[in-house]
C-alpha cells in the first residue's frame, strides 16, 4: 500500500462522488498527443497530482491517459494487469488503467484506508466502517467479485490480510485506540487474539506467510496459527510501514524513537527476522532520512529505501549493510504534512519509478544495474505512485 502520518493515517479524500462519470483524456508527454495503440497501456503506471492521475506506459514512460478527478486521491494495485484501486471519499474505486478510464466497480465507504495483494487475493479494509473485502484478484476482469466479507467490531484505522488457507488476519480497534489483531479460520470463528501491539498500524508478509503487524513497541507476528510479539529495543521503537518479500524471512520497517515528535523524521529503519523472532535497527547513512513512500524491495529481496539524499540505498536483510547507493534525485526533505507530495517509490518487478515533485518528474530505474534508463517531465507534479501487475 503505503503506510503512517503514516500511510493511511486519517485518510482525508476529497474526490468527485459522480467518478464513473469523469472526463478522461489521452496525452503524451508534456500533454501533447500521443494515442496508444487501441487504446492500451502496457504495464501502465498510475501517478496522482493535484486534480487527477496520469497514467504513464510502463515502459516509454509516455504520459498514455489523464484521468481528471479532483481532490486527494490515493492509488494501489489492484492486483491484476490492468486494475488500480483509487480511494476517494466515497470508497475504493477501480481505475482500469490500461484503458485510462474508471470503471462502475466501487466499494462504498468513509476513509478507504488499505489495499493488500497476497497470493491470488486482494484485500480492502475500509476504516470508517471496519469491513473488509477479500476476493481473487483475476475476478475483477469479470466485473465486481462477490468474495468474502467481514467487519470488525468498530470501525478503526485497520488492515486485514486472508492467508492461502482462509485464515483472515485483521487488526483490533476502535477511533481512540489500536491494541492489537485476531485471526479467523475460514469459516469465520476466531482462533488467535493478541493486545500486544499498542497502535497497531502497518502490515507485511515475509517469506513462509508470516505476518507482521507495526506497533508503537516493535511488532506483532502471526505464524504457525498463533501471535508472536518480537519487542523494540526501547519503551518507545514505533514501526508502522512496512515491506515484505517471498524471497526473504526479514521485513522491511521504519522506525521511530520519538514519542512526542510532531512529525519524526526517522534516521534509522528496522528489520524483523520473522524466523528469529528478533529485531535490528539500523541507521540511515549519517543526516539521511526517509519517508513512509520511501521503503520497497527488490526482485531478490533486497530492501530499497529512497533517502532524503536522492539516493536509491539498496540493503542486504540478512545483514543490515548497504550494498550499494544509487543517485535518482536532488536532495528534499519530508513535508510536515503527509498528503503533500515529496519523492516516493514504487517498484514492479525488476524496475523501479521514482517521482521527482520539485522537477515534476519520473524516473524509471533498472535495479539489476542501478541505472537510470529513463525519464519524464510532467504537466503537474506527481504525488502518489502505484501501477498494476506485471502482464510479462
Amino acid at each position: 500500500m503505503t503506510r503512517r502520518s503514516s500511510r493511511g493515517l486519517a485518510v482525508l479524500m476529497a474526490a468527485s462522488l459522480a467518478l464513473a462519470a469523469c472526463a478522461t483524456e489521452t496525452t503524451g508527454e508534456s500533454g501533447s498527443p500521443a494515442p496508444s495503440p487501441n487504446g492500451s497501456v502496457p504495464d501502465p503506471v498510475a501517478i496522482t497530482y493535484d486534480g487527477g492521475i496520469y497514467v504513464l506506459d510502463g515502459e516509454t514512460l509516455r504520459v498514455a491517459h489523464t484521468v481528471t478527478l479532483d481532490g486527494f486521491n490515493r492509488v494501489n494495485p489492484a492486483g491484476n494487469a490492468t486494475g488500480v484501486f483509487v480511494s476517494t471519499e466515497a470508497g475504493f474505486q477501480v481505475l482500469d488503467a490500461a484503458a485510462g478510464t474508471m470503471t462502475d466497480i466501487t466499494y462504498p465507504g468513509a476513509k478507504p484506508g488499505h489495499v493488500v495483494l497476497h497470493g491470488d487475493r486482494t484485500i480492502l479494509f475500509t476504516d470508517g466502517t471496519g469491513e473488509v473485502h477479500s476476493f481473487v484478484s483475476a475476478d475483477l476482469a469479470d466485473g465486481k467479485p462477490a468474495g468474502r466479507q467481514y467487519k470488525t467490531a468498530q470501525p478503526h484505522h485497520g488492515v486485514a490480510v486472508e492467508l492461502r488457507d482462509g485464515t483472515l488476519v485483521v487488526t483490533l480497534g476502535t477511533e481512540e485506540s489500536r491494541p492489537g489483531a485476531i485471526a479467523l479460520d475460514k469459516d469465520g470463528k476466531e482462533i488467535a487474539r493478541s493486545e500486544e501491539c499498542p497502535g497497531v498500524h502497518g502490515e507485511a508478509v515475509a517469506q513462509g506467510e508470516v505476518v507482521a503487524f507495526g506497533c508503537k513497541d516493535g511488532v506483532l507476528l502471526f505464524k504457525n496459527g498463533a501471535f508472536v510479539k518480537v519487542p523494540s529495543d526501547r519503551a518507545y521503537g514505533a514501526v508502522g510501514t512496512q515491506a515484505g518479500s517471498g524471497e526473504s524471512p526479514v521485513l522491511l520497517g521504519d522506525y521511530k524513537i520519538d514519542p512526542d515528535a510532531e512529525r519524526e523524521f526517522p534516521e534509522q529503519f528496522a528489520l524483523i527476522d520473522t524466523a528469529a523472532n528478533a529485531l535490528k535497527v539500523v541507521p540511515m547513512p549519517e543526516g539521511v532520512s526517509y519517508s513512509f513512500r520511501s521503503l520497497a524491495r527488490g526482485p531478490k529481496g533486497e530492501g530499497l529505501i529512497l533517502g532524503t539524499d536522492g539516493k536509491l540505498h539498496v540493503v542486504d536483510p540478512a545483514t543490515g549493510t548497504f550494498a550499494a547507493s544509487w543517485p535518482v534525485v536532488a536532495a528534499w526533505k519530508e513535508p510536515m504534512n503527509w498528503q503533500e507530495p515529496r519523492p516516493a517509490l514504487f517498484v514492479r518487478g525488476d524496475t523501479a519509478y521514482v517521482t521527482e515533485p520539485v522537477s515534476r518528474k519520473v524516473h524509471r530505474l533498472d535495479l539489476t544495474t542501478g541505472t537510470i534508463v529513463g525519464s519524464v517531465e510532467l504537466p503537474s507534479a506527481p504525488n502518489e505512485i502505484s501501477g498494476t501487475l506485471s502482464a510479462h
